[in-house]
């Protein structure tokens, strides 16, 4: 992930990290977990969608599973991007609130 640290994180997205007391390095943790779900559907057809552990394998950067440590994460991260309109979390192909989810999700771009 390149660019300015806020380069594509929706405003109420950064508001949000940027006062819960998250440290520094959770807060780009954060960022670069939301970065890299838009990242992903950008490059991806409309309805597309994609898996949480997709944005931890790309913002991970050892090479064994340590990003399954940043599968809550994401999923948070994904929750802050359902609350800024940019994205939708869906079990069964049906949008589903980030808090309700319970098993495995997808996130895709707000149809």
């Amino acid at each position: 992930m390149t660019g300015t640290p806020w380069a594509g994180v929706p405003a109420s997205c950064r508001s949000r990290c940027e006062t819960d007391g998250v440290t520094d390095d959770g807060r780009q943790t954060d960022r670069d977990l939301e970065r890299a779900v838009l990242e992903l559907l950008e490059h991806r057809g409309p309805g597309a969608t994609i898996c949480p552990s997709d944005a931890a394998r790309a913002v991970y950067e050892g090479d064994d599973d340590g990003w399954r440590a940043l599968m809550e994460p994401v999923r948070r991260a994904a929750g802050r991007l359902v609350e800024a309109g940019e994205v939708e979390i869906t079990q069964g192909g049906r949008p589903v609130e980030p808090a309700k989810a319970r098993g495995p999700v997808r996130i895709r771009r707000v149809r």
